[in-house]
């Protein structure tokens, strides 16, 4: 417990601060402890971000956290207490399983309250593996970015049931608005595409992996194309971080069906707003559940309509039939890796008429902002941080 005349440290700890849902989180996180008065500190292996989390005036300090090395994990826990006593760092909080473990086992050393967020749905094959998983149950508290997550928590490691706590990841919803982006905004991103304007977009905002399913994607245009569509395109938008052999087969995918004009791969986009505001819809093509789907949120957000695999998390971000009635529908969910399926919901969501459009996007904005808001996910994290140190 830290003294009432104190304001506490809090110390994140997370592979790197290159680009996801969990980095952008622990970015949010320190910015929040920062404007509480609270002290911030992220630990992890570095990247773009660290820019962005320095001038918010918390402090970045980089180790080797990425490293699943035994001997480096078991290293990283000694640094990790260095950093602890240098720092007065009342509370540590792990946002991935590696560093988890160095996390872990510092905290206990130091006396210290430690967290986790389950952020991922982590493949858990053999019991070896459930091992390796099971330190992202083993915080003083156990954030789940989902209700799918926290279930899948209770059922893989009863022994974190009655300290686990539900906090949906949270956007900057203010500047997803429409409103905020400038026309100036969007015609940079416009030409750093290269596409024409006033042609149907269909963004897919996601890291070029396979799980994310950006074949489905070239897929479904190309079952657009065969079925006369000539105009819509389509914009994979996501850092291939070393996937060079995946990255070629989405090229070779592409040409294959003659798509060089209709699909186009433009790496990172540092600018998710600008993106959002020049698509006409929105995909989340994953073929592997998502413990969350912020990609999903953002877009809603945004008044674009969103059409998402169904599964994992995404009832609880997309409403749709039938779950709910027709007339709350927030998106379309397809059944995941069915490219045809993804076709007609793209085919639909284009031939909305104007009024049935905003109906739609109005009901998607009004739902996120209900949930999934940055200032409630950090609201929410920091008092799970206050229950713990007695504040």
């Amino acid at each position: 417990m830290t003294r009432p005349d104190r304001k506490p440290t809090v110390l994140q700890v997370i592979p790197d601060l290159k680009t996801g849902g969990a980095e952008r989180t622990t970015v949010d996180v320190a910015k929040a402890l920062i404007d509480a008065g609270w002290g911030a500190i992220v630990v992890s292996q570095g990247g773009r971000m660290v820019e962005e989390l320095e001038a918010i005036g918390a402090t970045h300090i980089t180790l080797p956290v990425k490293s699943k090395n035994p001997v480096q994990i078991w290293r990283n826990a000694a640094q990790l207490q260095k950093v602890i006593r240098e720092n007065g760092v009342d509370l540590i909080h792990a946002r991935s399983r590696a560093p988890a473990w160095s996390a872990l086992w510092a905290a206990r050393r130091e006396k210290i309250s430690f967290v986790t967020t389950y952020h991922g749905i982590y493949n858990q094959t053999n019991a070896l593996k459930g091992f390796y998983n099971s330190v992202m149950a083993r915080g003083d508290a156990v954030i789940a970015n989902s209700e799918y997550t926290a279930n899948l928590i209770r059922q893989r490691h009863p022994f974190a049931r009655d300290r686990i706590t539900v906090v949906h990841r949270g956007s900057d919803l203010t500047a997803l608005a429409p409103e905020s982006v400038s026309e100036d905004r969007k015609a940079a991103l416009r030409d750093n595409w290269g596409i024409a304007d006033k042609r149907p977009v269909v963004l897919n905002l996601a890291r070029l992996t396979a799980w994310k399913g950006q074949r489905v994607v070239i897929d479904a245009m190309a079952e657009l194309a065969r079925s006369g569509d000539t105009k819509t395109i389509a914009v994979l938008a996501g850092d291939s971080q070393g996937r060079e052999a995946y990255l070629w087969d989405l090229r070779d995918r592409i040409a294959r069906n003659k798509l060089q004009k209709r699909v186009f791969l433009v790496g990172h986009c540092s600018d998710v707003p600008a993106a959002l505001a020049l698509a006409d819809i929105s995909v989340v093509a994953s073929v592997e559940p998502e413990a969350f789907g912020r990609a999903a949120v953002e877009a809603q957000a945004a008044n674009v309509p969103v059409i998402v695999s169904d599964l994992g998390a995404v009832p609880e971000t997309v409403l749709a039939p039938p779950e709910v009635i027709e007339d709350e529908r927030t998106g379309w969910r397809v059944p995941p890796g069915d490219h045809v399926a993804l076709a007609v919901a793209i085919r639909m969501a284009l031939g909305l008429s104007d009024d049935a459009r905003n109906d739609l996007t109005d009901r998607a904005a009004n739902h996120v902002r209900a949930s999934f808001s940055v200032e409630s996910m950090c609201a929410a994290t920091i008092n799970v941080y206050r229950q713990l140190l007695g504040r």
